[in-house]
């Protein structure tokens, strides 16, 4: 069970992580606008264990998740944690990070399966499937999607 307490809702300061904008633009003679947030590209990998035959997922809390599990109702006032427990924030989902270092994106494909998984593996070991945009309604970042198999001898961390 997540232990998740005192929370509430705020307005969104400055974030290194998050920049919400207005694009402004004509389209076939028509004035529009759209809201955007410019966020960090990010890497996604599934990860096969191939000693036990077994897709890895990652199980962890997501602020975005526990957010929309509350009624809209509740947002304004501090969540009752009894109502809303942690446990309803929790995803699971494959291994996955945000490119925020000046690396390339299989050096931090490698980071993010040592970082969640456990497993530490070779660079050549990881398998780019594709990039593509995701989040196409308001952000658009670049994610690049791997495959890579590991074994039980490659775990470092329980």
């Amino acid at each position: 069970m997540e232990d998740v307490k005192d929370v509430f809702i705020s307005p969104l300061p400055d974030s290194p992580y998050v920049k919400p904008f207005r694009l402004n633009y004509t389209q076939n003679g028509k004035r529009k606008n759209w809201d955007l947030l410019e966020v960090h590209d990010s890497v996604a990998v599934v990860v096969f264990n191939i000693t036990r035959r077994k897709v890895i997922f990652v199980k962890q809390f997501r602020p975005a998740v526990y957010y929309n599990c509350i009624k809209p109702e509740d947002r304004d006032k501090p969540i009752d944690t009894k109502k809303y427990p942690g446990s309803i924030g929790l995803a699971l989902e494959m291994c996955a990070g945000i490119v925020d270092k000046d690396k390339n994106v299989n050096a931090i494909a490698q980071e993010e399966i040592l970082e969640e998984c456990g497993y530490n593996v070779p660079l050549k070991s990881l398998e780019k499937i594709t990039s593509y945009r995701s989040g196409v309604g308001v952000q658009a970042a670049l994610q690049t999607f791997f495959y890579c198999e590991v074994t039980d001898d490659m775990k470092t961390t329980a």
